[in-house]
């Protein structure tokens, strides 16, 4: 996607942003040992560039790991519950001390208000594919220290795994006109891999164990969903209801993902 949407984009996630922070997924422990085996970067102490962070999902983990993180975004509302989450984290001891604070950006990846070579990573979490390719690599080299490395990741159900997701996906694609994931042929994930020199590209298998609602509030927070109506919103999610709780009676879902990971340097 090129850079002319990203402004409405950042306002379209605003809409969701509840349901951003409280159903999109984190990431798995193996995500984050990957970054640290793959770049050569020791997260711990390491700064690190948080591109598109939204809510703070990677930020949250990469804090945890003793990153100290400036996390960029161009949606105000996203970035609110991101400084938000941080500062009770840090209330409940479970940030990273008051020695590496989260820094929010309002701003986004295309044009970093950030000092050259001031980064040891540069991370885009669910982010890139809506950035200028060209644009947000040559920046996130910019602000790079020598050495330092760029990594995208994205969580992705993985459909083929089960039934009840492929199918669950497939009503998604017939509902939603604008719907881009597994149950379309042409999907594929974001060619970040062919905008920089790869160092190293990996997929990375887990299962989410989670309630059907936190579930269906993941489903709110893409933008797909976000564009629509309300009424439509709600009715597409309520049919989506109906078919997991006749499928799990018992209200809690076994969800195969994967994470792709593509570092370079």
């Amino acid at each position: 996607m090129n850079a002319g949407p990203i402004k409405d984009l950042g306002r379209t996630f605003d809409r969701v942003a509840d349901a951003y922070d409280e159903g999109r997924p984190g990431y798995p422990d193996e995500v984050y040992r990957a970054l640290g085996e793959v770049t050569g970067v020791d997260l711990d102490g390491a700064t690190v560039v948080d591109v598109g962070a939204g809510t703070g999902i990677m930020t949250r983990g990469l804090r945890a790991r003793g990153a100290r993180v400036v996390a960029v975004d161009p949606g105000e509302p996203m970035l609110a519950r991101l400084v938000s989450r941080s500062a009770a984290d840090e209330r409940a001891g479970e940030g990273a001390g008051e020695d590496a604070p989260v820094a929010a950006v309002l701003a986004d990846g295309n044009v970093l208000p950030l000092a050259g070579e001031a980064a040891h990573l540069v991370m885009y979490a669910q982010s890139w594919h809506w950035l200028d390719p060209v644009l947000s690599i040559a920046e996130a080299r910019r602000v790079l220290r020598p050495g330092g490395s760029i990594a995208g990741c994205w969580n992705f159900h993985h459909a083929s795994q089960a039934e009840w997701l492929a199918a669950y996906e497939a009503r998604l694609a017939q509902a939603v006109p604008t719907y881009w994931g597994p149950a379309v042929e042409e999907w594929s994930v974001p060619p970040i891999a062919s905008a920089f020199e790869v160092v190293e590209e990996r997929w990375i298998p887990w299962t989410r164990l989670v309630g059907i609602e936190h579930f269906l509030l993941d489903l709110r927070s893409h933008s797909y969903m976000a564009a629509l109506s309300k009424e439509r919103a709600d009715e597409l999610v309520d049919r989506q209801r109906v078919e997991l709780r006749a499928a799990f009676p018992e209200g809690v879902l076994s969800v195969p993902m994967r994470v792709y990971l593509a570092v370079g340097r």
